[in-house]
């Protein structure tokens, strides 16, 4: 007997090509799929990336901010409540107190990767007789842009700006008609005023953010909007993103200052990637489970076909751990044949839908990547579950009585 070709192998494959429209149909159903598992996790994954990089590259992870400014009830010397209807209080904008110490605190924690200090308040930008309301964003370059993908987003110039500069979006420069080098004129309500030149144009895929977000250099927001010195919120970024919860819990019991996470901020979007990844899980429970069921079903038939022949090799001395390990092979061969020609068609199912879903420029909707961890993932997870399918058919044919199986 050749050790490449074992007895169990040998049985196995020649039990299969004798059952062969019966092997060709579950090694098919299995591939099919398998192919669907490969599609809708790819395609799933693309999408849950794209919609994950267009949340996170424009905002950040954790936002520190002083705590709002709370209306107190009018109280005498006494101590009695004089006015008990106290309307809510405006909010002014203020700077997080001591921020370059809570900002060296905040660089200390392992989980941070970047802090960036961030001065926002409103404005507008006047251009001859043309003006427009911003939200005038101060920025310290070296730090925010580690924050925000920024750079990537600049369709002119350069996203780094000096205290001369200013950066503003797509839509506001159709608005005002001023482009790359043109002098705009920032005023804010603290009646001061600065002009600037635009060194760079950036286009978020967002009209409303286009038009009306400016970023300058933190120093001239400080003066224009009256805080010197000050930032209105600290924005940091973490290791791991979905570990902003987490750490925000830390830091607001450590400060005492409003803490918001991306998570918290975009509950929604979190919960569609939660309910996103539970379908996918379902889809591929209930196809693995299909095929089980397909693969244990042909080798129970395949065993009650062949008892006389288990009957005859248990007589002749094979034992029943061989007639236990021949099932066994068929399932797992059935399931990585399967998956192997059902990785090759959810390949090409994925290629099809990329020359598909296409924008009308023809940029693709979302980018689809290739995890080749994917495809061995599938393989080996089919056949996985064509060995525990082959099983309950296995016992049952290796606990044949001989004498029994040979009458029929």
């Amino acid at each position: 007997m050749s050790p490449l070709l074992p007895f169990e192998w040998i049985l196995a494959t020649r039990f299969m090509r004798e059952g062969r429209m019966q092997t060709a149909l579950i090694i098919s159903g299995v591939a099919l799929g398998v192919s669907v598992i490969v599609f809708i996790s790819a395609l799933i994954s693309g999408l849950q990336t794209n919609l994950f990089r267009r949340t996170l590259d424009y905002q950040a992870q954790i936002v520190i901010r002083p705590q709002e400014e709370v209306a107190r009830s009018l109280r005498s010397t006494a101590g009695a409540e004089l006015a008990t209807l106290v309307q809510p209080r405006a909010q002014r904008l203020r700077s997080v107190d001591q921020w370059q110490t809570v900002r060296k605190a905040l660089e200390a924690l392992p989980e941070v990767v970047v802090v960036a200090p961030v001065l926002a308040g409103a404005g507008f930008v006047v251009r001859g007789d043309a003006n427009k309301a911003i939200s005038l964003v101060g920025i310290e370059p070296r730090s925010y842009l580690q924050l925000i993908a920024l750079r990537s987003q600049m369709v002119e110039g350069s996203a780094e700006v000096s205290s001369a500069d200013i950066l503003i979006g797509t839509e506001l420069g159709k608005i005002l008609g001023v482009g790359l080098g043109d002098k705009l004129i920032v005023q804010t309500a603290n009646a001061a005023s600065a002009t600037l030149s635009v060194s760079g144009v950036f286009d978020f895929g967002n009209k409303g953010v286009n038009e009306r977000s400016v970023y300058v250099a933190l120093r001239t927001a400080q003066n224009l909007l009256n805080l010197p010195g000050g930032v209105s919120s600290l924005e940091l970024n973490l290791r791991q993103p979905f570990d902003a919860e987490t750490v925000a819990q830390i830091v607001r019991a450590q400060t005492g200052l409003d803490v918001e996470s991306w998570i918290e901020l975009n509950a929604q979007f979190f919960s569609a990637l939660q309910a996103k990844s539970m379908s996918n899980n379902i889809i591929r429970f209930f196809v693995g489970l299909t095929a089980a069921l397909g693969i244990a079903s042909v080798l129970v038939v395949s065993v009650v076909q062949k008892s006389k022949e288990i009957g005859i090799l248990r007589a002749t001395g094979s034992s029943r751990t061989q007639i236990l390990r021949v099932f066994l092979l068929q399932g797992a061969m059935m399931g990585l044949f399967g998956s192997l020609l059902g990785s090759v068609a959810g390949w090409a199912f994925l290629m099809s839908w990329r020359a598909i879903a296409i924008n009308a420029d023809g940029t693709p909707m979302f980018v689809i990547e290739f995890d080749s961890l994917l495809f061995v993932w599938a393989a080996l997870g089919a056949t996985l579950v064509g060995t525990l399918a082959a099983v309950f058919p296995a016992r049952t044919a290796a606990r044949l009585d001989p004498a029994v199986a040979i009458r029929g």
